[in-house]
């Protein structure tokens, strides 16, 4: 079953609890008050199971991204068009998609207790957490520009999941496509660094952006495109500091 019929179905809700299951909950037509509504996630051994974290990912996007809308003011038809292109949305589950995202909008709650639950199915600072900013910049920069209300809302989503600053700068850098952005800070480390510096930090990027081991821990493969992208950036980023430096 893919992520979407799981998320339809509504049996993650009740395993997620909070605020992301009362969101579910509404979406497959239970009850929300039969809900656990609780902003921070409890020791529950089914929330740590593959297939909850994957809702839990997709939903998180999803409603992450409906409340940037509201601080940005609009939703652009640029915007609608980049959710689809995140999500890989199958033609049929589109009006879901727009169901939660609506849910999400309306919900009086900040993102704040979202971001918290989302962040307590994973490691501070997981890459896995890493994409699912990365999908909402992918959203946020859809109409051209990243404006200063979308940047900020993102540095505190980021940091709810862990991110420092040097973190979050190599992260947008990597996906906010900037016109020559400096390639040191899409590796996340400093233009001082030896060669040998370089070298692991790319390594290390492409061992833990690695599509099969993001899927491992927890990323649909419905998003694997966002993935893709940042994989790109990351290359390119080390093909530039490698001619520069004449480096083989």
């Amino acid at each position: 079953m893919s992520v979407w019929g799981t998320i339809i179905g509504g049996a993650a809700g009740f395993a997620l609890g909070g605020p992301l299951g009362a969101i579910m909950g509404a979406l497959a037509g239970h009850a929300v008050d039969k809900i656990r509504e609780i902003d921070v996630v409890e020791a529950d051994p089914r929330i740590t199971e593959d297939g909850t974290r994957k809702v839990a990912f997709t939903i998180g996007v999803i409603v992450l991204g409906a409340k940037m809308a509201k601080v940005d003011g609009a939703v652009s038809e640029h915007e609608i068009r980049a959710f689809r292109e995140v999500f890989r949305v199958p033609p049929d589950e589109i009006k879901n998609v727009a169901r939660v995202f609506n849910l999400a909008k309306k919900d009086a709650r900040g993102f704040e207790p979202y971001a918290r639950q989302i962040s307590n199915l994973f490691e501070p600072g997981s890459p896995v957490l890493e994409e699912l900013l990365a999908s909402l910049f992918h959203i946020a920069k859809a109409d051209g520009s990243l404006k200063p209300s979308e940047h900020d809302y993102l540095r505190q989503v980021a940091a709810i999941f862990g991110f420092d600053e040097m973190a979050f700068d190599r992260i947008r850098a990597q996906h906010t496509g900037e016109s020559g952005a400096d390639p040191y800070t899409v590796l996340g480390i400093e233009p001082a660094a030896n060669d040998e510096a370089v070298k692991k930090a790319y390594r290390d990027l492409m061992r833990e952006n690695h599509p099969d081991r993001l899927m491992a821990q927890g990323m649909p493969p419905e998003f694997i495109d966002v993935a893709n992208e940042k994989v790109a950036a990351i290359n390119a980023a080390y093909d530039r500091i490698r001619k520069h430096r004449g480096m083989k």
